[in-house]
């Protein structure tokens, strides 16, 4: 069984027991977190898809530790200019273990807009457009 759910902004494909590197949560170390904004859950073979999320459904985890990610390093050059630039960050993650798919709800039915028709309103009046013929051009200066 697996599920896709968005998580701090990116959609992940997450099992169970399956320890993921997300952007960094405001959650403390320990604690559980669940995230109901899930896309998909397939059941073996049964696919769940939501329109756009599934109700009812959600995703539990565990947060196991706040880390940074390795370094990367951006480097600006330009040629013959003597313009070298050399930076680098490392982004803040947290590190979180997929503790249960809870699949209770069924999925959105997407209602189309009915419009209608009320009696009360006049019906607007089409107004005829005179047609004029036009004019002849005037003749060429030679």
């Amino acid at each position: 069984m697996y599920a896709i759910v968005e998580i701090a902004g990116q959609q992940f494909k997450v099992q169970k027991d399956q320890q993921i590197f997300v952007h960094r949560l405001e959650n403390k170390e320990g604690d559980k977190v669940s995230f109901d904004n899930v896309l998909l859950i397939d059941n073996n073979g049964k696919v769940n898809v939501g329109a756009p999320a599934i109700t009812g459904a959600s995703v539990t985890v565990k947060v196991l530790e706040h880390l940074k990610g390795d370094k990367v390093t951006v480097f600006k050059k330009k040629r013959r200019k003597g313009y070298k630039v050399k930076n680098g960050h490392r982004q803040y993650l947290t590190k979180i273990q997929i503790e249960a798919i809870a699949e209770s709800g069924a999925t959105k039915k997407v209602e189309t807009a009915k419009a209608e028709k009320t009696e009360d309103a006049p019906a607007k009046e089409v107004k005829e457009v005179k047609k004029t013929a036009p004019k002849a051009a005037a003749p060429k200066a030679s």
